[in-house]
């Protein structure tokens, strides 16, 4: 078997945001299949530099000229960097929408032309759960962090047909090493579909502005990738093998976010002021 030459990467550098949160973490190993140098950046502490391949960057995303310096020499991005759970929209301002546009300027400035965009499947939060829907259906954001994967996906529309960037929206479902409740039967994600996933979000040709589910190929259902099959994403593994063991825990009552709607629990998360003013 012979030993892939850094000539035959696609890519000479890659930029992965967020490389210190969980998925980012998972990601900063497996990108170096597809690229000579992976730059990992994030506002928090990262693992050191593993050698010359590994480069770490700390960075504030909403510091617009940071983002401008991060991205230089740069072939293309994986966009992860942001607040991933529901916040007070101040927060979500800075790092979700803010580091987003900044991200997006600073490729265009540096022509770059592949972008993935880390969105989430809160953006269609608001559905039932006994809809099926898929990347053509309207969005119903569950809450402020939905709101700015919305505002992301607009911002990936707007940057390709204004300057060619392509990117591909990734509506994440539940990404862990294995569901934690029984709603996350249908939305979770196994690391190994997920790596598949953005390989097949950076080579894929001719995205335009793509959007796709990711979730595995779970018996359950809601989302349907039929307008993402030119990405050639195709899942392998289940939520089934876990089924017996979420089952055994409490079901969520019938007027339950997490029983009502594909956000969960999101659909309820704060009015944030309203929290702030009870805890004084």
């Amino acid at each position: 078997m012979t030993t892939q030459t850094s000539q035959q990467k696609p890519f000479k550098r890659i930029l992965l945001t967020g490389a210190a949160g969980g998925l980012g973490q998972i990601l900063r190993e497996t990108l170096q299949a597809h690229a000579e140098i992976v730059r990992s950046s994030d506002i928090s502490p990262m693992a050191e530099s593993r050698g010359e391949h590994d480069e770490v960057i700390n960075c504030n995303l909403a510091d617009k000229a940071g983002v401008a310096a991060l991205v230089e020499g740069v072939d293309a991005i994986v966009h992860l960097g942001g607040i991933s759970v529901e916040r007070p929209f101040e927060e979500i301002l800075e790092a979700n929408i803010r580091g987003t546009f900044h991200i997006y300027e600073a490729a265009r400035q540096q022509g770059i032309k592949r972008i993935v965009f880390a969105s989430s499947n809160h953006v269609t939060g608001f559905y039932s759960q006994d809809a099926e829907i898929d990347a053509h259906s309207p969005r119903r954001p569950d809450g402020y962090y939905a709101l700015s994967k919305a505002y992301g996906e607009d911002m990936a529309t707007f940057y390709f047909h204004r300057y060619g960037i392509e990117t591909v929206s990734l509506r994440i479902g539940s990404s862990f090493p294995e569901p934690r409740n029984l709603r996350m039967l249908s939305t979770w994600l196994s690391y190994a579909d997920l790596e598949h996933l953005v390989a097949r979000a950076l080579l894929a040709d001719d995205v335009k502005h793509s959007v796709v589910y990711g979730v595995s190929a779970n018996r359950d259902q809601w989302w349907s990738n039929r307008h993402a099959a030119h990405l050639g994403f195709a899942p392998q593994d289940s939520s089934e093998a876990f089924r017996a063991k979420m089952e055994q825990q409490p079901k969520p009552a019938a007027d339950s976010p997490d029983s009502l709607f594909q956000g969960g629990a999101f659909t309820a998360a704060g009015p944030f002021d309203d929290l702030a003013a009870r805890r004084q």
